[in-house]
């Protein structure tokens, strides 16, 4: 009898540990949608700070699901027109001034995007937070007058991610993602990620303004705001083909 009941004791617990586990998972999941939707339309801005310089690019951009996504750059006139797209794992870019469709390789995700503290991989999200990590809730935390859970991502062993680990906070009311800290595989902190500026874009309340901030660089940082955007938009895979890069307007 005390073997049965102890057998039924771990079945529950292992049973809540993996309904905690997918709690967490969920709470990433819809942290990181609240970006994207199925699909979605916007503008927004990118100013790059630096020490004794600034410049901002404007640009468009539209999304179906994870897996695909087009940038459109609209300003300033030197950088105008240029397009970047990605399909499943794959990313290119079109440069009008050359004419060329260039296929940007995995080994180049973590490259700066576009003289940006972002990455390729930030801004295509190439990987996903929800497949490619595994999350662990460390407890709660506030942020301004957010309270926030904590929560730590691992990536998988063969997953395709340019982070060895990840720690992002969550608001515990809507699942707001408020922060984010980037890590090496050596455990060293890279850049810190802050969102603010929480405003109604369309159907959902979300952080418009993004700050990248890499820890080794002083007085450097790059500032992303939403402008624009439309949620589950009319969009299908065929709009984004590598023919409708030099298309697009």
């Amino acid at each position: 009898m005390k073997q049965y009941l102890l057998l039924l004791s771990l079945l529950f617990l292992n049973l809540f540990v993996h309904s905690q586990d997918l709690n967490v998972r969920e709470i990433v999941r819809q942290a990181d949608e609240k970006f994207r939707g199925q699909s979605s339309e916007g503008t927004m801005s990118m100013t790059i700070q630096r020490t004794n310089w600034s410049r901002t690019i404007e640009m468009k951009s539209w999304t179906l699901g994870t897996a695909y996504s087009l940038i459109y750059i609209t300003a300033p006139a030197k950088e105008r027109g240029q397009v970047f797209l990605k399909r499943e794992n794959e990313m290119w870019n079109w440069m009008p001034s050359i004419e060329r469709t260039i296929k940007i390789p995995p080994s180049m995700m973590m490259q700066s995007w576009m003289g940006s503290d972002f990455t390729n991989d930030d801004l295509v999200k190439e990987s996903s937070l929800v497949k490619d990590y595994d999350q662990k809730l460390l407890g709660t935390e506030q942020i301004e007058n957010y309270a926030c859970y904590k929560i730590e991502l691992i990536p998988h062993e063969d997953a395709p991610v340019v982070w060895g680990k990840i720690l992002m906070w969550v608001t515990k009311d809507d699942f707001l993602w408020l922060k984010a800290e980037y890590y090496d595989e050596d455990d060293e902190l890279i850049n810190t990620e802050i969102l603010s500026d929480i405003k109604l874009m369309d159907d959902r309340m979300m952080p418009t303004h993004l700050e990248m901030i890499p820890e080794d660089k002083p007085g450097q940082k790059t500032i992303m705001v939403f402008e624009q955007i439309k949620f589950n938009v009319a969009l299908n895979e065929s709009f984004f083909s590598i023919q409708n890069m030099k298309r697009i307007k």
